[in-house]
């Protein structure tokens, strides 16, 4: 029978799905034609307990610069966050952070 030999080095291989499942997923709401800035900044409080103040906050940078990253977390949190704000008529998206 041959004989299998070992090498002499183990390659070290990196499983990208470790550091997604590290990475940080980040929500972002998009200014839209269709809802008032009055109710974004009351879905912002319901959904995420911001003060007014906060949302208020995260409201005017939508409207302003046409986005605002408004949750963060594990993909599963962000994709639960980012499927409640459709709920209520937001346009949202995920996004790998840097």
């Amino acid at each position: 029978m041959p004989q299998t030999i070992a090498p002499d080095t183990i390659e070290d291989i990196q499983d990208d799905t470790q550091s997604d499942l590290e990475r940080v997923w980040l929500v972002i709401v998009w200014n839209d034609p269709v809802n008032l800035m009055s109710y974004v900044t009351f879905v912002l409080q319901k959904l995420f307990g911001y003060s007014r103040d906060k949302a208020t906050k995260l409201m005017l940078q939508v409207h302003h610069q046409g986005r605002a990253v408004v949750s963060s977390g594990s993909r599963e949190k962000a994709e639960l966050d980012c499927f409640r704000l459709h709920g209520h008529g937001l346009w949202a998206t995920l996004s790998k952070s840097d």
